[in-house]
């Protein structure tokens, strides 16, 4: 795409005054570095993604508040980690980590436990055991 024709939609990156680095050609046909405000088709995809994800957080709340889910699920949706992730974080086991995804084991884990994944989260112990749901 040519500089000129660099998209500048009304996009949720020119609501906060921000721009992207996308790569256009100049008059002389050598690619060079250019602002863009988004355009269209990005703004639609990434807004139907950010749904999604506020969509499966209030689910992973319900199974929370249901006592199917510890509030590890919660900070792990939160923070946009998956099991492998956080595991790599906390240092434990991939299966470990799932065990600890169910309320029931949850409730059983000790204070050691609770403030690996605390520090993880960078939230308190007590934030942990009482998400502000």
């Amino acid at each position: 795409m040519k500089k000129e024709d660099v998209p500048q939609d009304n996009s949720s990156l020119s609501k906060s005054n921000l721009k992207e680095v996308v790569y256009a050609t100049d008059k002389d046909g050598k690619y060079e570095a250019a602002l863009s405000s988004g355009w269209e088709a990005k703004t639609i995809v990434l807004n139907e993604s950010l749904d999604l994800i506020e969509e499966q957080l209030k689910e992973t709340i319900q199974k929370i508040k249901s006592g199917q889910l510890s509030p590890i699920a919660y900070y792990m949706e939160l923070q946009r980690m998956d099991i492998a992730i956080l595991s790599s974080y906390v240092g434990y086991w991939q299966w470990r980590v799932k065990k600890h995804l169910k309320a029931s084991t949850f409730n059983k884990l000790k204070e050691k436990t609770l403030l690996k994944y605390a520090e993880v989260f960078e939230i308190s112990v007590t934030e942990l055991k009482n998400p502000k749901i």
